[in-house]
């Protein structure tokens, strides 16, 4: 066995980075810094013959200075975790995440943003402070986790210091990320910016066609595009379980003459249609489940399922062939592919002790890859605009390739986790279309309050999931409204520049912009939405629940209006903006909750 390895690279951005190896055993080892604007440390590894390959870190402190935030794209709060606590530690693989962090400074500035190459294969992320030192120590973990064998390996980590925006150095590292080769984000159709409507948290698992029916007939009335069917329409049972799950035979109960039927009266009202699979889940009390016997991954707990090992060639036919048919045959516009981030195992790869018998890939990320490109080139040969769900944590550049919808994970009623995780979706996702999850509220909540869902998701596509038709009026002219809106602004809220600010405050201000337009949406009652170099049309929302709002101007706008959660003028509001005293600098506004501002310059 060859001596423990360890190398040094200097960067220009976190100065030494250090790599090691404690077992390296006949992989030789090439550590090297490229120069440049950015600092950039290049690692390559090879054997001389097939082997598995050894577990290393890359390493590096900073001081901490003024950073008060670390972001990834799981950072749903403003702590900095201490270095030996697990709260800062992340893995990414194909299927879970992505490997890019911001250490984040005063007035939102990147003080350190790193990101690494591998987006495919298991990485271990591990960033915390060092009581001893207040220095931030960041480690980079490859192959702590079981990998088939390789003869050679290569992967860079780009670090960037430069003092901006620290969502500008975010967006910059993942579209660096996916440029490399083999991460092709695919291009979102239209369609994929649509709102749409959800059947999971109105329902669960008890759906039936002609309530779904009525249900979308409502919902394309108040402006939605879109259906999704989610989970139920292939059993009759109802314990939310996945005991049923991998068969995705249509339950005659629930659609009494067929899916393709009752997919054509739903395309009657106009909306598109999405059907829900949990991708490798397969029931205990399924048909296929013998079937699979001896293919599966592991065992999911209280779920009554197995997942199965997509390194099989027949597993992956079975699982594309099954979605390629439902496309045939029932005439649907789209898939929510669930669960993506179950294909995983913990401890020893069970393939190992079988010297990998009977599969034909041995890598399960490059398993995962095959299986979602198969899919997704007989989906695309069928219907070229297909529309395709894919839902936090698999949201990297290497599963941008196949998904064209990316929606934040489920947050029912929390309107705060809804709004952070599609800014930490829209920050790394390019031009895919980020959905919020699905929004839900009680019935008899005020208009305004229900509009807090609303106005916290109004920088991703909103999805709707309550029974519409149990709502009052006053409900749905609010929706009305608020969808009309970001369709009417949908540039500014889901094309333009985008900027959260306040990571550690969970975004307490968010901006869209185009060359025409600005759409600010302000969420802590104490925030200030300072209004830098105005475009001809302004919108401020008040989403803090709040009367008013603090808004730091360049110049007295020429007009303003204020209008109330439904889109109605408020009388009387502004009515000479010399009397209202609306000038240059910050100043409080009266301003209706859930409603907004319109200023033209």
């Amino acid at each position: 066995m060859n001596a423990p390895v360890k190398a040094t690279a200097d960067t220009a951005a976190a100065g030494a980075v250090t790599l090691s190896c404690d077992n390296p055993g006949d992989w030789k080892f090439s550590f090297s810094a490229i120069p440049g604007e950015t600092g950039t440390v290049r690692i390559a590894i090879k054997a001389p013959e097939e082997a598995f390959p050894p577990a290393f870190e890359v390493a590096f402190t900073v001081p901490q200075g003024d950073v008060r935030h670390i972001w990834h794209p799981f950072a749903e709060n403003g702590f900095i975790p201490p270095d030996w606590d697990r709260r800062g530690r992340h893995r990414t693989s194909i299927a879970s995440g992505m490997p890019v962090f911001a250490l984040v400074g005063m007035d939102d500035a990147n003080r350190l943003c790193a990101v690494c190459s591998e987006a495919l294969r298991v990485l271990d992320t591990h960033v915390g402070l060092v009581e001893e030192t207040g220095e931030i120590k960041c480690v980079v973990g490859f192959f702590g986790t079981p990998e088939a064998p390789l003869s050679r390996y290569e992967a860079e980590i780009r670090l960037d210091a430069r003092p901006r925006f620290f969502g500008d150095a975010v967006a910059e590292a993942s579209e660096w990320l996916s440029s490399r080769p083999g991460n092709d984000p695919c291009l979102p159709p239209p369609a994929a910016f649509d709102p749409l409507y959800s059947s999971w948290y109105a329902f669960h698992q008890k759906v039936h066609a002609a309530v779904i029916e009525a249900e979308c007939a409502a919902a394309a009335n108040d402006g939605m595009r879109a259906f999704i069917l989610d989970d139920g329409w292939q059993t009759d049972d109802e314990s939310r379980g996945y005991a049923f799950c991998g068969d995705w035979d249509v339950a005659a109960s629930r659609f009494h003459d067929g899916m393709a039927a009752h997919v054509s009266r739903i395309h009657a009202t106009g909306m598109k249609y999405i059907v829900w699979y949990s991708v490798p889940f397969v029931g205990y009390r399924s048909q296929n489940y013998g079937r699979f016997r001896g293919k599966f991954l592991k065992d999911v707990p209280g779920c009554s399922c197995s997942v199965l090992d997509p390194r099989f060639r027949d597993v992956r036919e079975f699982l594309a062939g099954t979605y390629e048919r439902a496309l045939r045959e029932w005439g649907i516009d789209g898939f929510k592919l669930d669960f993506i981030d179950q294909f995983s195992f913990e401890g020893e790869d069970p393939a190992v002790k079988e010297n990998f018998a009977g599969r034909d890939i041995r890598s399960l990320p490059d398993a995962v890859h095959e299986l979602l490109s198969d899919t997704m080139r007989r989906l695309r040969a069928i219907k070229p605009d297909v529309l395709v769900e894919f839902r936090q944590r698999y949201i990297g550049p290497a599963i941008r390739a196949f998904g064209n919808m990316l929606r934040a994970a489920d947050c029912p009623g929390d309107a705060v986790a809804n709004r952070v995780r599609i800014a930490n979706l829209r920050l790394t996702s390019g031009a895919t279309a980020v959905h919020s999850d699905m929004l839900m509220w009680h019935p008899s909540a005020t208009p305004e309050a229900a509009a807090q869902q609303v106005l916290a998701s109004l920088f991703g596509v909103i999805q709707y999931s309550m029974r519409l038709m149990g709502l009052p009026p006053a409900h749905h002219a609010m929706m009305r409204h608020w969808i009309a809106f970001t369709q009417a602004h949908r540039g500014a809220l889901l094309h333009g520049a985008f900027r959260p600010h306040g990571p550690a405050e969970g975004y307490s201000v968010i901006e869209g912009e185009t060359d025409r337009e600005s759409v600010f949406a302000v969420y802590a009652a104490n925030a200030v939405c300072r209004i830098a170099d105005p475009p001809p049309d302004v919108f401020v929302v008040n989403a803090t629940g709040c009367g008013r709002l603090y808004i730091d101007l360049p110049r007295p706008p020429a007009r303003a209006m204020v209008f109330d959660t439904f889109g109605h003028p408020v009388c009387g509001a502004l009515p000479d903006i010399g009397r209202q005293g609306l000038s240059a600098g910050v100043q409080c506004v009266a301003l209706p909750a859930s409603g907004y501002i319109h200023l033209s310059f």
